[in-house]
């Protein structure tokens, strides 16, 4: 039998508060996973720069109707005087740049290049985000369901994400945009051309997202927290949408900032083409599309939209970056 240790008198009466002296209370204060995952993001100056780019991005995009009215910017406005009639070329140097067109003037027609990105940016942000969330939406339902019940339901699923990344969705997104430009049971215009863009971008796309839940859905579904809720009679409707969904909420973030550029460029794309936002609407594609026409006049023109579009590419690509790095728990 092992002797008792023992202890002075000073040792055994002291307090345990004087053991705890001089050290703060946030040294020793538990972290929660948010917080870590947002300390780990303030470390990426990159992904934060990402962010701050972004937030003024939504905001300009928000606030995109209230900005033109308060400095008096009008996108569809022709200011032919700043337009030399024999070159179509604006008057002056880089653009015809100026206190009252930061950005310059549209060659040929001499609309203000800020209001235009200014006007752009909510089109531009409002497809790829509306497409963003509908392909998400779809993605993860199916996901979730094809990963957790397995059998002839994760086959049939499987099949039908294979027939829908077997579609040509540039050519497909081209023949319905154009089929439906003149109007579709009863809605025409703008209104129209973006909800179509939303539906052909989204509706295509969800197999990418479905594919990344179903395999999370499948790893998680062996977890011990899954085999407790059923062994406490939990079915299948609480166990897919009250433990799994939550669990995949950081992979479905960061892939959705990831896929956003993705979208924007597909728009800019299909505006490009001809079958997208119909001018005079104003859209970062749109313009660069007319700088193609105009590239002999001004080719400045084609610098302006296409920074737009590099820069918001950029700032999510960044920002999804950072969010995967800060929510992922293996990283240090």
């Amino acid at each position: 039998m092992t002797a008792p240790i023992e202890t002075t008198g000073a040792e055994a009466e002291t307090p345990p508060e004087a053991v705890l002296a001089g050290v703060k209370k946030a040294d020793i204060e538990g972290r929660s996973l948010s917080r870590i995952a947002w300390t780990r993001f303030k470390r990426d100056k990159l992904a934060v720069a990402g962010g701050v780019v972004v937030i003024l991005l939504v905001l300009m995009a928000v606030l995109a109707k209230p900005i033109e009215w308060a400095f008096g910017l009008d996108p569809n406005q022709f200011h032919q005087d700043l337009i030399d009639p024999a070159l179509l070329a604006p008057k002056g140097s880089w653009g015809g740049m100026s206190w009252s067109h930061p950005l310059g003037v549209e060659p040929q027609y001499g609309r203000d290049m800020l209001a235009r990105i200014i006007e752009g940016s909510w089109v531009s942000l409002l497809v790829a985000g509306g497409a963003t969330l509908l392909s998400v939406i779809i993605g993860t339902v199916l996901g979730v369901v094809a990963g957790y019940y397995g059998g002839w339901v994760d086959s049939a699923i499987s099949r039908l994400m294979d027939t829908f990344l077997a579609f040509p969705l540039l050519l497909f997104a081209i023949a319905i945009s154009a089929s439906v430009q003149d109007g579709f049971f009863g809605f025409n215009g703008l209104s129209l051309r973006i909800g179509v863009l939303i539906f052909v971008i989204g509706f295509f796309s969800w197999p990418y997202i479905g594919r990344i839940v179903r395999a999370q859905t499948m790893s998680l579904a062996r977890r011990e927290f899954v085999e407790a809720a059923t062994s406490l009679g939990a079915r299948g409707p609480y166990i897919l949408f009250r433990e799994l969904l939550p669990n995949l909420v950081a992979p479905i973030l960061v892939y959705s900032t990831l896929i956003i550029p993705t979208n924007i460029l597909f728009e800019a794309a299909l505006s490009f083409l001809g079958v997208g936002i119909a001018p005079p609407q104003a859209s970062w594609g749109g313009m660069l599309s007319n700088a193609v026409d105009l590239y002999t006049a001004d080719p400045q023109f084609m610098f302006v939209p296409g920074l737009a579009i590099f820069i918001t590419v950029l700032a999510f690509n960044l920002l999804g970056d950072g969010l995967r790095d800060a929510l992922d728990p293996r990283s240090k």
